[in-house]
């Protein structure tokens, strides 16, 4: 029974050492979520290797404690980080991000070499650990509130998730029940609970592998329209044509409230290429298309917020296509100039003068 756990939990990190570098290295499309999903199954990769072997080997080096420890430090913020590159569609990776890594790391590192495991190991089981697993929760925590609202509409209606949401929620849960599993087992509890982080973890890759391989569930329209056409400029009397046709597809139909609006989907509903719709905007509007799309859901919010609806701010960002409300409010105040309440507060004022 023994070797049977030790071969699936160590099959499970082979396949995780395996996927990251594919995700990280190998992958066609280079996006900032795939980076950030590799980093992930990394470090989740090397901490739970270290479990593996320490279960099955109390006289394992002391050094593989420290490293698998250490790794543990990232799994938090990477899964923060993942699930929010998604959530708000990011293709850049946030400077305050960089900043929050670079703290952890140089800590990490100054206390391995100041403080080494091998040689403090209470130090590590007392101090460190402590504030690894803080870490760990304070992200899980603030990774679930984020996921609220995508909760709450699954519970009103599951058939409204659309496959990223179910996706995100997927690797949510996974990444919760391997972080309980280590909590139970920290806090005294039976170290069964030790190994079953590892066995869910080889669960919870098999179910990421085949969203990959077979959904690609974790792939995002991320990229700019800066691919090379393959057609010349198009005519001005032709652009303007498609231009008046796509301004009629966003009324007619609000196809922009879709949160998950694809250009392929609009070029579609227009019969031209993909390729042939980044071209009409860049060239002839000089915008990306995930700006153009968002310039029309801040118009619809607007519309919104001069009127007497019953939604609250946040509310109105999903009603028109948003996917969070920080993406909501950071997209209005870039577009508009300021703040949606500061819109309504000046739109309440100049429809009702003292």
């Amino acid at each position: 029974m023994l070797g049977l756990l030790f071969f699936f939990s160590a099959l499970g990190v082979f396949n995780g050492l395996l996927l990251s570098i594919y995700l990280l290295f190998f992958a066609k499309q280079k996006t900032l979520s795939k980076y950030l999903l590799g980093a992930l199954v990394l470090v989740l990769s090397i901490r739970i290797g270290k479990s593996v072997l320490l279960y099955f080997d109390r006289d394992l080096p002391k050094i593989y404690l420290q490293i698998g420890l250490s790794a543990c430090l990232f799994i938090g913020p990477f899964l923060y980080f993942y699930l929010k590159t998604v959530l708000d569609e990011l293709t850049k990776f946030p400077k305050k991000w960089k900043w929050i890594l670079g703290i952890l790391l140089i800590g990490i590192l100054l206390i391995g070499a100041i403080r080494p495991y091998p040689n403090y190991p209470v130090f590590w089981n007392t101090v460190v650990i402590h504030f690894i697993y803080g870490t760990w929760l304070f992200a899980v925590i603030a990774t679930g509130i984020e996921l609220v609202p995508i909760a709450k509409k699954g519970s009103q209606d599951i058939n409204s998730l659309l496959p990223s949401d179910k996706w995100l929620l997927a690797i949510y849960l996974g990444n919760v029940l391997i972080a309980t599993a280590f909590f139970l087992s920290f806090f005294g509890f039976s170290m069964a609970y030790y190994i079953s982080g590892p066995l869910v973890f080889s669960f919870f890759l098999y179910v990421l592998a085949f969203g990959y391989f077979n959904a690609g569930w974790f792939e995002i329209d991320t990229k700019k329209p800066l691919e090379k056409y393959v057609n010349k400029k198009i005519a001005p009397s032709e652009a303007n044509k498609l231009l008046e046709q796509l301004d009629q597809l966003m009324k007619s139909t609000n196809i922009y409230t879709n949160p998950k609006l694809k250009l392929k989907e609009v070029a579609t509903a227009l019969n031209i290429p993909a390729h042939q719709l980044s071209q009409l905007l860049n060239d002839n509007l000089g915008k990306s298309y995930t700006t153009f799309i968002n310039e029309y859901r801040i118009q619809a919010a607007c519309k919104m917020l001069g009127t007497n609806h019953q939604l609250s701010l946040e509310g109105i960002g999903y009603e028109v296509g948003f996917r969070s409300k920080s993406t909501f409010f950071t997209t209005f105040k870039k577009v508009m100039g300021l703040t949606p309440s500061k819109y309504q507060q000046q739109k309440s004022s100049a429809d009702n003068p003292a």
